[in-house]
């Protein structure tokens, strides 16, 4: 599985990059902290969705270390 599609690998504060909703056209992805773990499934093909300290949502596609 590519980055992002499995709930156990995302853990509360780790730093991501997420593609937000408005930015799925275009793929931009925008980075943060996770305040929360929106995706109750242990996995989804479009990455977990999460929310950002900043109270942006959007679909994990990386990690960053």
């Amino acid at each position: 599985m590519a980055d992002g599609q499995k709930r156990s690998e995302i853990t509360y504060g780790m730093n991501v990059g997420v593609v937000l909703k408005e930015d799925q056209g275009s793929g931009y992805i925008t980075y943060g902290k996770v305040q929360k773990i929106l995706t109750s499934s242990p996995t989804h093909p479009h990455g977990i969705k999460v929310r950002l300290s900043s109270g942006e949502v959007g679909r994990v596609k990386e990690y960053v270390k």
